[in-house]
């Protein structure tokens, strides 16, 4: 089955949308959040509990499967979704981030990037060309090009040269494919300049891939002037085409970023916090190893109906988490993937019912901590 993605519904007072992306493994619907399975596995839970989470795609790393265990190996033991056994969508991204935090390791020439491997000091040249010929090995439903990630702050003539270097790989990228099933996104770059993004955005969507992205955003720069660069960045990108906010964010930021018309989300924020027993509810913020629920018998959030929240009080999760039991983690993770799942379900309905601009849904990393609430 080819890719392909259809508006379904439109909210009347935002650019928020309703849509579906169909893929060579099943639909998903949009707005969608993707859990990270940076190497072939969403740390510390299954795929079956990933689906009673109602996940429905995935994100995988080419990087790290790249230099570990190899696409090669992963192409010739069936592909990647036999490998993690997934038979659902998955996304695979190219990378780029992961050059751009490795900075002291890398060396961007206009060829590609120069790297040392972070787990042995072995050197790699990661290309356009590469980064598409690995995904198409690992059998991902969408991949994406290769590209550069401006720090900040950064200075206008080096966000302008790095937003040509972008482009340059992102045609190199197109003329690289050889599996048409496989969608291809670009990447919006351009740092927090205008201008640039726009630029960026215009000369992507010439080349007309099956999605976009817009990436280099939650790197320094404040909130106000990330929602401002997405708002305008997004609406110089097709209507009919799928759009992807990279590595973003809170449940704050899902809403607001939907509003402005993006479709897909991932971020590591649920699953991290979750193995530093932080958790999200609708009632706050939740930090499990405090004292105050060494006695608490009443579940993460009542409001929630995950496995964790069914079987298992807060006392049992604070004693896993001071134990350093490993089960504390998992049952955490469950939770939260749970709760962005919920946050997800809960922005669709609004949509659909057209009441988006009155739905509010609290951060927990921005808000106070649950107990002062109940």
């Amino acid at each position: 089955m080819a890719f392909s993605f259809e508006v379904l519904a439109h909210d009347p007072h935002t650019r928020a949308r309703i849509g579906r992306v169909r893929t060579p493994h099943g639909d998903f619907i949009t707005p969608v959040f993707m859990p990270v399975g940076t190497q072939a596995s969403v740390k510390t839970v299954t795929p079956e509990e990933l689906l009673a989470c109602r996940a429905e795609i995935v994100l995988a790393n080419t990087y790290h499967l790249y230099l570990r265990p190899g696409h090669t190996l992963i192409h010739d033991l069936g592909g990647l979704h036999h490998f993690m056994h997934w038979d659902r969508p998955i996304l695979t991204d190219s990378g780029g981030f992961q050059v751009y935090s490795l900075s002291r390791l890398r060396k961007l020439t206009a060829e590609g990037v120069l790297f040392q491997s972070h787990l042995n000091g072995s050197r790699h040249l990661l290309t356009p060309e590469k980064a598409v010929a690995i995904q198409e090995a690992l059998g991902s439903d969408i991949a994406m090009v290769l590209d550069e990630c401006v720090p900040y702050p950064a200075t206008y003539d080096y966000a302008r040269s790095s937003q040509e270097l972008t482009t340059g790989w992102a045609r190199r990228a197109t003329a690289a494919r050889r599996r048409a099933e496989q969608a291809l996104f670009g990447i919006v770059q351009g740092g927090m300049y205008a201008d640039l993004r726009e630029k960026s955005a215009r000369e992507l969507v010439e080349l007309d891939f099956q999605g976009y992205a817009l990436g280099g955003f939650c790197v320094g720069e404040t909130k106000g002037l990330m929602y401002d660069l997405i708002g305008q960045t997004a609406a110089y990108l097709p209507e009919e085409k799928p759009r992807y906010l990279m590595g973003v964010g809170t449940p704050t930021d899902l809403l607001q970023c939907v509003k402005l018309g993006v479709d897909m989300f991932d971020c590591v924020m649920p699953t991290r916090n979750a193995r530093n027993g932080y958790l999200f509810t609708r009632q706050g913020k939740l930090i499990i190893k405090n004292a105050r629920y060494a006695q608490d018998l009443r579940p993460i959030d009542p409001e929630c109906r995950c496995y964790t929240c069914q079987h298992y009080s807060r006392a049992y999760l604070r004693h896993l988490f001071v134990a350093e039991e490993i089960l504390g983690p998992r049952l955490n993770t469950i939770h939260n993937l749970h709760y962005y799942m919920d946050v997800m379900y809960m922005i669709r309905a609004a949509i659909a019912e057209g009441q988006l601009d009155s739905l509010v849904i609290e951060a927990p990393a921005e808000g106070r901590e649950v107990e002062e609430h109940a």
